[in-house]
């Protein structure tokens, strides 16, 4: 076997999120080299298929476990026939393991972090999450058509900045300057726009805003001049967002999402196996109360629903809170958590057809069970779900956020009540002029900001060095927003946004086919 056939072996390894030990990367060359070379690929697949039915804990692959799946395969004949699974389609990635990369302004690229990262980080990484948030847009901000025109005839020079004076220029530059800049409150009442070289105090009594939520931590471009020591703000809004296919296409090779890059020929694979999978359906419900009699009466009536269907779901997205009163210091024994999970598990196992063929993801909320509120939250704890995870084989406990692939899809689940805390943390009351609905102001913030969560630390605390868990960039095909509030479903710039609504309070989920990206708002 050549070099390269073992490169392509590890990294399909690499994009189902496994890694191979070398007896283990031995046995898969034998078992490919008694199949034809042009065969090479799909029983490479095949065998990533079987092994990802096994429900193998452990990312670290070694000879064992390949022999353990191999067997089966070499005794069934038509094992290279054999269709493809739900698992073939769909890969989640915990936030921890997302891929972190820092924008160099010198060599004008992103370079990856490659070594591991503390949760408990330095003072230092404090001021790097907000430096690293504002590059991240100022270099998306450098291609956008109305900042990259040059100001006089095309021949002269262009100024760096692409029309965007820095903040530390202003003390000398006169008349109408665009700035760009990040909102603070560096003296109570008083509100300042920081970027790389300065901060300047601003003042938003005159001004006209675009759509969104303007808080402190948000990034903004703002118009207007100095006077008297202040930046006056005429007109300012989010930094202008950027086609999906135009990142990409700048960016190649990156993998911002995780899961692994992909060949030109295996996406166009992955792009035809996704139109085709027009069955695929994800069925999303959010705020689940498992100590609660009736959302549990409830929740037995969607999966009946679903078992009886001709073609069952694929995937149950699970959001928290799975329990009606915060799970904190004052919470009382996780026994009887823990028995609910259980008695969950009993209610998916008896859905035949749902415990064979679906797969079930469950995310925690924002006062779930864990070691704080601080984001990107963990998993739940083993000790809550250990009996479920018995009784259900195709359970999946991520964090939240959580990332899922599907093919070539990139879906971002996030459980926060975030629409509430953007509100009530506004400093400017939101315009109008577009849109009065409250959640498409959420919408167009957080993809222009590029990040779930633009709150301030003190509203939303962030484990420093995991930020980028955050971040949307490339901006994602689907986001999935549960929230407290009504059900809602908005579609901009190329990206479907919805939320199921709360399950338990109104009784409402969502069913969506992301191979036409259609969302159904349903409800018992």
């Amino acid at each position: 076997m050549s070099t390269s056939q073992r490169k392509m072996i590890q990294k399909k390894f690499k994009i189902r999120s496994y890694k191979l030990k070398s007896d283990a990367l031995d046995e898969i060359l034998r078992f490919a080299g008694e199949y034809p070379d042009d065969t090479e690929g799909e029983i490479i697949d095949l065998l990533l298929d079987n092994l990802q039915e096994e429900s193998i804990k452990d990312s670290l692959v070694d000879a064992e476990t390949v022999r353990r799946v191999i067997d089966p395969l070499l005794r069934a004949s038509n094992a290279p026939e054999e269709s493809t699974t739900t698992a073939t389609s769909l890969t989640v990635l915990d936030a921890f393991l997302v891929p972190k990369y820092r924008y160099d302004t010198v060599k004008k690229q992103f370079i990856e972090h490659t070594s591991s990262l503390p949760v408990h980080g330095e003072a230092s990484a404090k001021t790097e999450l907000y430096r690293e948030r504002y590059m991240l847009l100022k270099q998306r901000v450098s291609r956008a058509e109305h900042f990259s025109r040059p100001t006089f005839d095309a021949e002269m020079s262009q100024f760096d900045n692409d029309g965007i004076s820095s903040i530390q220029s202003l003390i000398v530059d006169i008349g109408r300057k665009w700035v760009m800049g990040v909102i603070s409150q560096l003296e109570d009442g008083h509100f300042y726009l920081e970027d790389d070289s300065a901060s300047v105090e601003i003042d938003l009594s005159k001004y006209k805003i675009t759509t969104g939520f303007f808080t402190e931590n948000t990034i903004i471009l703002a118009e207007g001049k100095m006077q008297n020591g202040i930046f006056q703000v005429i007109t300012c809004g989010f930094p202008p967002l950027e086609d999906r296919d135009k990142t990409l296409k700048t960016h190649s090779g990156y993998d911002f999402f995780g899961g692994g890059t992909l060949t030109k020929e295996e996406t166009i694979r992955l792009a035809d196996l996704e139109i085709q999978a027009v069955n695929d359906t994800f069925v999303i419900l959010s705020d689940i109360w498992l100590d609660d009699e009736e959302v549990l009466g409830k929740l037995e009536m969607v999966l009946d629903g679903f078992e009886s269907v001709e073609i069952v779901p694929s995937l149950f997205v699970f959001m928290g809170n799975f329990c009606s009163r915060p799970c904190n210091l004052s919470f009382g024994p996780y026994s009887s958590l823990r028995e609910q999970f259980g008695k969950l598990g009993r209610m998916i196992g008896n859905h035949p057809r749902l415990k064979e063929n679906s797969r079930f993801l469950f995310i925690p909320g924002p006062d779930d069970a864990g070691p704080s509120t601080v984001l990107p939250r963990c998993g739940l704890p083993n000790y809550l779900t250990e009996e479920l995870q018995n009784i259900i084989p195709n359970v999946i406990f991520s964090s939240n956020p959580c990332r899922v692939k599907f093919y070539n899809q990139e879906i971002v689940f996030f459980r926060q009540d975030l629409l509430y805390r953007m509100r009530r943390s506004c400093l400017i009351t939101p315009s109008k002029e577009e849109t009065d609905d409250p959640f498409q102001h959420l919408v167009y913030t957080i993809i222009h900001q590029s990040h779930l969560c633009p709150l301030p630390l003190m509203v939303q605390p962030i484990i420093w060095n995991y930020d980028h868990a955050l971040r949307l960039y490339p901006t994602p095909h689907t986001i999935v927003l549960g929230d407290k509030s009504d059900q809602k479903v908005c579609k901009f710039g190329g990206t479907t946004c919805f939320n199921p609504g709360s399950f338990s309070t109104d009784s409402t989920f969502v069913a969506y086919r992301p191979s036409t990206q259609e969302v159904e708002l349903s409800a018992l």
